[in-house]
């Protein structure tokens, strides 16, 4: 792979990474999965369970991908030669595909509010349900930003990896991790807001049930992205000296810190204002707003609540078009620009349904659900497991034992029995796991 070193630097890798995982699975979806699911006992299941289940997968896909230099299809083609094992790459293109023509829905959304506020259409004393409503529902707004939202991710990934997505993620994380402590300082400043630090950190074993631990085994590994290759793509651009350990690590601190910040940012605002924990996908648009207008300044803590959602999603986006981009390119510069905006448009397209689902729209459903709440099933509860599965069975399957060890070992100098234990969790904990939540959330199990 001609590109297989653009990284500049393993900072850059590393903040690449961790802006590919901490998008809105972490800081959107895992507060109100919490909120839901039992506060801090769901908090101390899921850091278990991203340890046990997610490090292992991200690993994985690091030792893919790093071994072989190679894009999300031919790497697999590369360890196991004449096989079908390729067609996992295939299949994290395709949810790559699907969910960046959703995601950026909601990235669309999220740049409409975000103009919204700089133009004064944020400062309202009430109604920010109906304002949410009218932003989704309206064709021209939902279309527009999620176009603009497209635009954007492609202009970056086009300028390659590290002179795009590395320079743009230098930014933009640190940039999210300033705002992160800022909001987190002005929530727990409010009143009662101890009610929502107790909430989000004490936790209540008795308000757990099974649901509560299946929700915290799949959010641990959807929250890293692993099972699209996407961290295939991305570790194929380390050089060998590189220590995947110590990345993967990183990695995994950063997005269960970025999680808990979430919460310490939300929980103690919503209970300050004695609203309920358990909002659900409103919480961003419908409830949040509404929480800083009765802020001092409140508008300005919503516009960096808003500017760092919208970092945390472009940042997960890039790696979405990247896995896209690198197989189409085959690592020939000269060709990245133009498939990136082949494929980004073209994701433009297949996704406008989704943004029109709840407008124009909004009677046509596919099995009870709308375009949108269709494509994010699909992707979510069928589509990523599957393929978390498959590279879970595939690695310990198809790479020899002392080649994995080698792998580990090159850069990391990982001792033999950790890398027992690394093992024994990726051949079987893993694959149980994943099969038990797939079994669960297609109601089978």
């Amino acid at each position: 792979m001609k590109e297989a070193n653009q990284w500049s630097s393993k900072l850059g890798f590393i903040l690449a990474t961790a802006g590919s995982a901490i998008g809105l699975g972490a800081i959107w979806k895992f507060p109100y999965v919490a909120g839901t699911s039992g506060g801090g006992a769901f908090l101390l299941v899921f850091i278990l369970f991203t340890i046990l289940i997610g490090l292992p997968l991200l690993l994985a896909e690091f030792i893919i991908g790093r071994k072989t230099q190679k894009n999300a299809v031919e790497s697999y083609k590369a360890l196991a030669p004449g096989k079908k094992w390729h067609w996992i790459g295939y299949l994290g293109i395709i949810t790559c595909f699907i969910l960046l023509s959703f995601y950026s829905v909601v990235g669309g959304w999220i740049l409409i509010y975000i103009i919204k506020g700089f133009t004064g259409g944020l400062s309202l004393s009430s109604g920010f349900d109906t304002l949410f409503i009218n932003t989704i529902s309206n064709p021209y707004a939902a279309v527009f930003g999620q176009l603009l939202f497209i635009v954007m991710t492609i202009l970056v990934v086009a300028k390659g990896v590290s002179s795009g997505i590395e320079k743009v993620s230098q930014v933009l994380m640190p940039a999210l991790f300033i705002l992160f402590i800022l909001l987190m300082i002005r929530s727990v400043s409010l009143h009662d807001a101890a009610k929502g630090l107790k909430f989000f950190f004490m936790p209540d074993f008795g308000a757990m049930d099974a649901n509560t631990i299946l929700y915290a085994m799949g959010q641990s590994f959807f929250s890293l992205s692993v099972g699209v290759s996407v961290m295939v793509t991305y570790s194929a651009y380390l050089e060998k000296k590189e220590n995947i350990v110590q990345s993967a690590v990183s990695v995994t601190v950063l997005n269960v810190l970025v999680a808990v910040m979430a919460g310490v940012a939300i929980f103690p605002a919503v209970f300050s204002f004695g609203l309920k924990p358990d909002q659900g996908p409103q919480l961003l648009f419908n409830v949040l707003p509404t929480i800083f207008n009765q802020m001092p300044f409140g508008i300005v803590f919503l516009l960096a609540f808003l500017l760092l959602f919208l970092f945390a999603t472009l940042t997960s986006a890039f790696s979405m078009l990247e896995i896209l981009v690198a197989v189409l390119s085959k690592g020939d510069s000269a060709k990245r620009k133009r498939y990136a905006w082949l494929g980004g448009l073209a994701i433009f397209i297949v996704g406008v349904p989704s943004a029109l689902s709840y407008g124009i729209l909004s009677d046509v459903s596919i099995f009870h659900r709308s375009i949108f709440d269709a494509a994010d099933f699909l992707v979510s509860n069928v589509l990523m497991p599957l393929g978390a599965l498959l590279i879970a069975v595939f690695v310990p399957l198809k790479i020899p034992k002392q080649a994995l060890f080698d792998e580990l070992k090159s850069g990391s100098g990982i001792k033999r029995k950790w890398f027992t234990v690394w093992l024994l969790l990726i051949r079987y904990v893993s694959p149980v796991a994943i099969i038990i939540v797939f079994l669960h959330v297609l109601g089978i199990f």
